[in-house]
């Protein structure tokens, strides 16, 4: 359906403000990525979409996304995903420190708890220095008691199958996968809507553990790895998995090809990895989004389309309707 400019759509594509969680093994400085400095607690991630996050603008504009969402379910989530919670959580991720070794939950078991879902995510390294390295899985041949007794004499790292990761990598790591993150690297993460962590090693911390909620929901033999880009006509698909799908398209000459700007059936988050980018429609205010920022496009959204004065590169993440 195409508006007309006298007649103002609900629901046109909005830009999210970015949210900055604290993290005990994050920076001060987000510099060069964000003009972002902080004295009091370290910050580890920027939050792109979540309940944090706000509109920025447009008529929902001051709006939550959660409150957004639950405002404009149909329009923004179309029928499929109706009534539900905005599916996807995509954060940057900033370790200036390990994270701790953690596994996530599957659906199954989240809900045996309580929680309507569990936790499958993705990690595209945005940057990585030389040397960088992420664990994903337990070492072939290691033992389900080995586990447990290298957590309590603190050398369950021996344990962990341990990756390498150079920029523009694409990892998996589906529910169940026993992972963890150094430095050197930049993720952008996208997962389900949840943030079920179960921690089983935190580097002498003084944070909470979950040791046998993680026993039960960690698997010796997972999906979690680099997953390898399949090309198709102007775009690269990252990824394409069970709760969603990622592309990269990368804009060489400004001119935006027709594929992204279509109508879609899905709502979609755009993120702007390179460049910047206006969006533009016959009936709402056009406004931009920079480099790190994120525009969601409701699957009812009107006529819409993008500008770009150079090169740029967009991330398109979108969810299957599951």
């Amino acid at each position: 359906m195409r508006h007309t400019k006298d007649k103002m759509p609900i629901c046109p594509p909005f830009r999210l403000a970015p949210y900055f969680r604290t993290r005990v093994w994050g920076f001060h400085d987000l510099s060069p990525w964000y003009q972002y400095k902080t004295d009091g607690e370290p910050i580890g991630e920027v939050w792109l979409t979540g309940e944090m996050c706000n509109v920025s603008t447009g008529p929902l504009a001051g709006l939550s996304l959660t409150d957004a969402t639950r405002q404009h379910s149909a329009d923004i989530l179309g029928s499929a995903l109706a009534g539900q919670e905005f599916p996807l959580l995509i954060k940057i991720l900033f370790p200036k420190e390990k994270l701790s070794v953690q596994v996530h939950p599957d659906d199954v078991l989240a809900q045996k708890y309580g929680e309507p879902r569990g936790k499958t995510e993705c990690w595209y390294a945005l940057d990585a220095q030389p040397g960088a390295e992420v664990a994903l899985g337990i070492r072939s041949g290691v033992t389900p008691e080995q586990v447990r007794r290298s957590i309590y004499d603190a050398t369950l790292e021996n344990m962990l199958e341990m990756m390498p990761v150079h920029k523009g990598d694409m990892l998996f790591v589906d529910a169940g996968t026993v992972h963890a993150m150094g430095p050197g690297v930049v993720i952008l993460e996208t997962q389900q809507t949840s943030d079920l962590t179960y921690r089983m090693y935190d580097y002498g911390r003084p944070r909470e553990l979950h040791l046998e909620k993680s026993f039960e929901a960690m698997q010796f033999s997972t999906r979690a790895g680099k997953i390898a880009s399949q090309i198709a006509s102007d775009h690269s698909v990252l990824i394409d998995q069970h709760y969603f799908h990622i592309e990269k398209w990368k804009i060489t000459t400004g001119k935006i090809p027709s594929a992204l700007t279509a109508p879609f059936d899905h709502v979609q988050i755009l993120f702007i990895s390179e460049g910047d980018v206006v969006i533009s429609g016959d009936s709402f205010e056009s406004f931009s989004v920079a480099r790190l920022q994120v525009v969601v496009v409701p699957v009812h959204s009107p006529y819409w389309n993008m500008e770009t004065n150079g090169p740029a590169e967009i991330i398109r993440i979108w969810p299957p309707a599951v």
